[in-house]
């Protein structure tokens, strides 16, 4: 039976990297498909690039998105965020842009912030039990 495209198994192999090309179409030149991984970059940016996709590289879990490092709170940051989620566990918009601006922070952030403490705070109330 064919592999046709967008099947399970095409699905499969082309999160890995190693799609097989549709039907009728061929990888345009220089694409990810057509540069073997054992070709050295040429550029820092590109071994940059190399080392994320290589599996197994650093820290990183598997399907986590590449190029983002962790946000690294201080102590400070911490207090106010903590102090906020004491008050209310979902932050309002004008709260969120309020925080943002005083601990140097986007709202992306308070806002991703605010979703694993409320995940933390789930997990402890559920181990109390």
């Amino acid at each position: 039976m064919e592999k046709g495209p967008f099947s399970v198994e095409w699905l499969a192999q082309s999160s890995r990297g190693g799609a097989p090309e549709m039907p009728g179409k061929g990888a345009p030149k220089g694409s990810p498909l057509q540069t073997p991984p054992s070709v050295p970059a040429d550029t820092p940016r590109d071994r940059e690039a190399a080392e994320r996709r290589s599996p197994g590289h650093g820290a990183e879990s598997v399907g986590a998105v590449p190029g983002r490092a962790r946000t690294k709170f201080s102590a400070a940051q911490l207090q106010e965020l903590e102090r906020s989620f004491r008050e209310q566990r979902y932050i309002r918009a004008g709260e969120k842009r309020r925080l943002a601006a005083v601990l140097n922070l986007s709202q992306s952030q308070i806002k991703t912030w605010f979703q694993n403490r409320r995940m933390k705070f789930k997990r402890q109330t559920q181990d109390a039990r």
